[in-house]
This record gives structure tokens, C-alpha cells and sequence, in this order.
């Protein structure tokens, strides 16, 4: 191959590889697969509430259009309280806090029959010594993924 040819070539495959990022150029020529991994989230709670708060639904959103490339296989929302007052009560916190972001969920358009809905509420919220653990005031969501 001469070195005109060479050139030429080079030039080509430069300008074709321009198309794909100049905005409004059309389809890119190499398309990535979607990562459909399981992903976890954890949402937080203002203490005492159930009521999900902006900075949490902004993180809910982005979980269930992150699994829209994907077929999800399950969603397991635990919710969990810390070990300030009644153990009754912070059960009963803590499956209210599961429905809420279950709700939130559902809205921000992952399948509903997909759900796996538990309460753990204070159970864990301390150590063996008594401890008081941090930021037990959460719901854990998992979302259960893959290819579709």
C-alpha cells in the first residue's frame, strides 16, 4: 500500500469515527450492550418518618431508569429502623418506610409483581455490646436484573 493510500484510509476511518460523536449525526456505528447487574440501593429516612424525600425519590428514579434496558427479575425492598423507641413501633416504621418506597417504585415504573416486600425493624440496630448502629433509617433495595 503507498503512502497516498495510507493517508487516504486514515483520513476515512478519521472522519467516520467523527460521525458517531458529533451530536445529530445519526445512530454511533458501535453500540454497547445495557449492564443489566443487580444493583443495590439504599433510601434514608428522616427519623420517625415513612415519607420519602426528594434527594430519596431522585435515587429511586435513577435505580428503576437505569433497570429499563433490562428484564427485572425481582425487587426485594427491606425496611429497617433504628433502635431509638418501642420495638412494636419501629417494626411497624419500618414496613411502613417498605411500602413507601415500594410505591415510589412501582410509580417510577418497574413491575409491580416483581416485589419482594419485608420489615426488619430494629432487629440488628445494635451490636452485640449494645451499640446503637448508624443510619439504620433506610430501606435496602435490591433489584434483581438481566438481559432481556
Amino acid at each position: 500500500m503507498t503512502i497516498g493510500k495510507l493517508a487516504a484510509t486514515a483520513a476515512l476511518l478519521g472522519a467516520l469515527s467523527a460521525c458517531a460523536a458529533v451530536p445529530g449525526a445519526g445512530n454511533p456505528l458501535v453500540r454497547t450492550a445495557p449492564v443489566c447487574a443487580n444493583q443495590t440501593a439504599q433510601i434514608y429516612f428522616e427519623p420517625e418518618s415513612s415519607e420519602v424525600t426528594a434527594e430519596s425519590a431522585a435515587v429511586i428514579k435513577a435505580a428503576a431508569r437505569s433497570a429499563q434496558p433490562c428484564r427485572v427479575t425481582g425487587v426485594e425492598v427491606l425496611g429497617l429502623a433504628d433502635a431509638t423507641g418501642g420495638a412494636d413501633a419501629n417494626l411497624e416504621l419500618s414496613k411502613r418506610r417498605a411500602q413507601s418506597v415500594t410505591a415510589a417504585l412501582t410509580a417510577a415504573g418497574l413491575p409491580a409483581g416483581e416485589f419482594k416486600v419485608s420489615a426488619a425493624g430494629q432487629a440488628g440496630a445494635t451490636t452485640r455490646d449494645g451499640q446503637d448502629r448508624p443510619l439504620r433509617r433506610r430501606v435496602d433495595v435490591v433489584l434483581r436484573l438481566s438481559a432481556k
